[in-house]
């Protein structure tokens, strides 16, 4: 009987092993050719720019924030849970859809405003690699056009777009990678922050200026400013879930309708952003979602 048994287990030992699985999010994401390129050719140019700012590569993670009427996006990083976060780099958001203020529903062509995470990773993207932003959040969620708020929001390469944030093929490159970078390493939310233009005090006096008529949409940015403010006296990472929570505030200062329904915004002609994204997404997981 025993001889037997050494025999079956013997036999099992022979049997060729299978390949070898990936280890890491990283390896896994390095299986794909163009996060191979985003790799080869940034992480150097990377590492030097995070040690001419005193910062660890890789860091302990990142933040990433958007200004729509300056058309620019900003990384920060951080060395440790307990450190502020550094200004490492800024890039062009080199085209935008719509006007000034959040998206509400489905077709508006938009590029949402608020606090946001960063929840797939798009390897084969239609805009060569793309990174997808958790529109709807919980604001939107309540102050949306209902049935269908929309989605499908990326921050993708390329320069063309509805609804979208697209920093070229060359930007996408260096926040994709570091992104698959700091989430291998264990830093499991990678927020986004989109706001209409930098709230200091002159830019929300500029933008009521210019929107007195719509005073509903000022007061969500003077809102806004309030998350923006956190950040900017502290750039820590609580500042971008502080802020999350007090968005939920929006149904008792904006203008809604009777019952509580987001007045509706009119849809313009042209596909919203939901049909120029891959079939395919990539989720943090690794598996593949179906949209």
């Amino acid at each position: 009987m025993r001889f037997a048994l050494a025999l079956v287990l013997l036999s099992f030992s022979a049997l060729p092993s299978s390949p070898e699985q990936p280890k890491t999010f990283r390896d896994l994401q390095l299986k794909f050719p163009r996060v191979r390129t985003a790799a080869a050719e940034k992480d150097a140019l990377l590492r030097e720019r995070f040690q001419a700012k005193g910062l660890p590569y890789f860091p302990h993670a990142i933040l990433l924030r958007a200004f729509k009427r300056e058309a620019s996006l900003e990384l920060w990083a951080n060395a440790a849970a307990d450190q502020s976060y550094v200004l490492v780099h800024e890039y062009r958001i080199c085209t935008s859809s719509g006007v000034l203020g959040p998206k509400r529903r489905y077709g508006d062509e938009q590029v949402p405003e608020g606090f946001y995470e960063l929840d797939w990773f798009n390897p084969q993207s239609n805009f060569f690699l793309s990174l997808h932003i958790n529109y709807p959040n919980a604001s939107d969620r309540i102050l949306g056009f209902r049935p269908n708020f929309g989605g499908d929001i990326f921050l993708h390469g390329n320069c063309a777009s509805i609804g979208c944030i697209p920093i070229t093929d060359d930007g996408i490159k260096e926040v994709y990678w570091l992104a698959v970078l700091v989430h291998s390493q264990g830093q499991q939310h990678l927020p986004i922050q989109i706001f209409p233009a930098r709230l200091t005090e002159g830019g929300l006096k500029s933008l009521a200026a210019t929107h007195a008529n719509q005073p509903g949409l000022v007061a969500f940015w003077r809102n806004l400013k309030e998350g923006y403010d956190l950040f900017e006296k502290g750039p820590q990472l609580t500042a971008h879930h502080d802020a999350q929570r007090r968005l939920l505030r929006f149904p008792r200062e904006i203008g809604l309708e009777a019952g509580g329904v987001a007045k509706p915004l009119i849809p313009k002609i042209s596909a919203a952003c939901d049909f120029l994204i891959s079939i395919f997404q990539f989720r943090f997981s690794g598996f593949w979602r179906l949209v």
